[in-house]
């Protein structure tokens, strides 16, 4: 398993880790067990750390490599804390044709992160994602569940700055 390090260190509770052994002692021995299992644990911790990863191992009696492997093939888990404020820049075609491109750069150049990553503060994580499905305001960014559409990159820092 790579070691995927973040900026910002583990810090489950005892509270969360308890949770996470309660899910697990439901589940083990089922099988199938292990989606609905890190589906839960991204429910409580947010993402998805090697620590988590290997409390559902060793509480599944499975091999780490086999979490980690259905963690890392499917998009809806993530190996990285998200921010307070998630941002998601559109690279789907109509958007990356009208300047997304642009759009992420400037978002980069902003908070000093690349997508997959977040701020030292935690108040921002970034993605870029496929499709956000509003192909007609492209190109399109989201702040959490807020839509920005038609954007510029000099729109970008005062976007920003509202959540500041």
């Amino acid at each position: 398993m790579p070691n995927v390090k973040t900026a910002i260190p583990y810090r489950g509770t005892p509270e969360q880790e308890a949770k996470l052994r309660e899910v697990i002692a439901r589940h083990k021995g089922q099988p199938g067990a292990t989606m609905p299992v890190l589906q839960a644990a991204q429910e409580i911790f947010g993402y998805l750390p090697e620590e988590v990863q290997i409390i559902i191992a060793e509480g599944l009696d499975i091999p780490l490599s086999e979490v980690y492997g259905v963690v890392s093939f499917y998009t809806q888990f993530s190996l990285n804390p998200k921010g307070r404020y998630q941002i998601s820049i559109c690279l789907g075609t109509a958007c990356y044709v009208k300047g997304a491109g642009a759009i992420l750069d400037a978002v980069q150049k902003k908070l000093g992160i690349a997508p997959g990553g977040i701020t030292p503060d935690g108040k921002f994580s970034l993605d870029a994602c496929r499709c956000i499905g509003a192909c007609g305001l492209a190109p399109v960014m989201m702040i959490n569940d807020d839509v920005y559409g038609r954007l510029t990159p000099d729109q970008v820092a005062g976007i920003l700055d509202r959540y500041e």
